[in-house]
């Protein structure tokens, strides 16, 4: 039986789909200040083609450490640059677009990392017991994908609204403000969930050098 090397490992097809987000979302940063409709279509491309690595990952057994940390990476890189973009147009709610920053990274770094300290193969493999929300969120595809895409949508909304988009402006301001509400909460949810479950570890690490 044939190894598996590093350089495979790196052109997996997931990982490659990895790597083109990342192109389209730099490119999407540079077009920012004065191409509005580029920077749609290259921001869209990065956070449409999130839904096909997974499929990939699944579909060719390819699914890896290195393309789900490239893949949450990929996503939280992505919103917080352009987070970090709306902090210039809108430089009165500066402190808000920091705290969503912070929230964001905050939450999906402990939680990955709680996840996986607890040994499990994957941020998304949540049970209902530690959280029913996080669980549906992760496990249903559906509602991870529509939430996800709602949250990028309403960033991307305000980006647009600051130009004078109404369609895709302002009126989807509105529409994705509940979903977005609600991934701030799930963030909130997952930064709790995550908190916890590494505090008892250690509660646990604790207790038995204690008893030694």
């Amino acid at each position: 039986m044939s190894k598996v090397t590093v350089n495979e490992i790196f052109l997996y097809i997931p990982n490659l789909i990895g790597y083109f987000r990342i192109i389209a979302a730099v490119l999407s940063f540079l077009c920012m200040k004065n191409h509005q409709l580029l920077t749609l279509i290259f921001y869209g491309i990065s956070g449409f083609l999130d839904a096909f690595d997974g499929y990939a990952a699944r579909k060719y057994n390819q699914g890896t450490r290195f393309g789900a940390v490239l893949d949450m990476v990929t996503d939280r890189c992505a919103t917080s640059s352009l987070i970090v973009y709306l902090g210039t147009l809108y430089p009165k709610y500066t402190f808000f677009w920091q705290l969503l920053v912070s929230l964001d990274l905050a939450s999906h770094y402990m939680h990955m990392y709680a996840m996986l300290s607890s040994g499990s193969t994957s941020h998304k493999n949540v049970d209902s017991t530690q959280s029913r929300i996080l669980s549906l969120y992760y496990t249903n595809r559906t509602v991870l994908f529509f939430v996800c895409l709602a949250n990028e949508v309403f960033y991307v909304a305000i980006y647009l609204h600051y130009y004078n988009w109404f369609w895709l402006g302002t009126f989807m301001v509105y529409l994705n403000a509940p979903i977005w509400l609600f991934k701030q909460y799930t963030n909130v949810v997952q930064l709790k969930s995550a908190s916890l479950i590494l505090a008892r570890m250690d509660a646990e690490d604790k207790s038995k050098s204690k008893s030694t």
